[in-house]
């Protein structure tokens, strides 16, 4: 099986990509389901590519519900702790859709994996159900209501292209370094607030001003290691990745063509309240 396990990697590991958002614990996962694989007896399989997948589906779904259980580290050490090749990481992110990965990330275990096997990688559902000990029936409703989420509603603003351009602008101009451009889409009285998760401080943080704001955004978003636009509640958004998990989300207000207030929030609590979905 072992040539088998190297002529399918690619494609395993762009699933375990797709189920754990992390290159780092994508190939942690492969190289869990090559140990399981090694010690398997794999005599009766008919279909190693499609036996090989449901083996690294397992792994990369108790590595998802083990994330539930576990202590979630502090936004600045797990910021601080890297990945291993940050350019393969964009370039992966890129190729998938960043905001792809964010709406994965606010699925249950269960339906991204009902999702990601069936949507984007053809499994059928009567193999992916036993996998997650439902029904293929079961296993169907929670790859529609993941799609639904990944779709995303309408959204009810009338002025969304005007917010994309401007949020676009912002995120560009950070990421890029340009300190003017940035100044020029800050209100002079633009308001940063910040919740307790982004910066430890007995109370949130808020910063008033165009320069003190756009001093503090290009040394924020710098920490990302990801970062693109998202809808949150239907408004346009950024939103901050590390490690492949959602853990910054930035959201705008605006006066005309400027931005007059930025909501930075990072606490879980208030991350899980908030509808995130695709750009379009």
């Amino acid at each position: 099986m072992t040539e088998e396990f190297e002529a399918h990697r690619a494609r395993l590991r762009a699933v375990a990509y797709r189920m754990l958002g992390s290159t780092g614990e994508a190939d942690d996962a492969l190289q869990d389901a090559w140990l399981r694989v090694s010690r398997a007896d794999t005599g009766d399989v008919e279909n190693p590519a499609a036996w090989l997948t449901t083996v690294v589906a397992r792994v990369c779904l108790n590595m998802l519900r083990s994330r539930e259980h576990r202590r979630e580290e502090p936004l600045e050490r797990a910021a601080a702790m890297g990945v291993a090749d940050p350019e393969e990481e964009a370039l992966l992110a890129d190729s998938v859709g960043l905001a792809l990965l964010v709406v994965l990330d606010t699925l249950a275990p269960a339906e991204r994996l009902a999702f990601v096997l069936h949507d984007m990688f053809q499994v059928p559902f009567d193999e992916i159900a036993p996998l997650i000990e439902k029904t293929p029936a079961a296993t169907r409703q929670l790859a529609s209501r993941a799609r639904r989420r990944v779709k995303g509603a309408p959204s009810p603003s009338a002025d969304l292209p005007r917010q994309r351009r401007v949020v676009g602008a912002y995120l560009a101009a950070t990421r890029g370094g340009d300190f003017d451009a940035l100044l020029a889409l800050l209100h002079p009285d633009v308001v940063l607030r910040a919740d307790r998760a982004v910066v430890p401080t007995p109370e949130p943080v808020l910063v008033s001003g165009a320069q003190p704001v756009a001093k503090g955004a290009m040394a924020s978003l710098g920490r990302a290691q990801l970062a693109g636009l998202v809808l949150a509640d239907g408004r346009m958004a950024v939103a901050m990745l590390v490690h492949g998990r959602l853990r910054v989300l930035l959201r705008f207000t605006f006066d005309g063509d400027l931005i007059s207030g930025i909501d930075v929030v990072a606490e879980r609590e208030r991350l899980a309240e908030i509808e995130v979905g695709m750009p379009g």
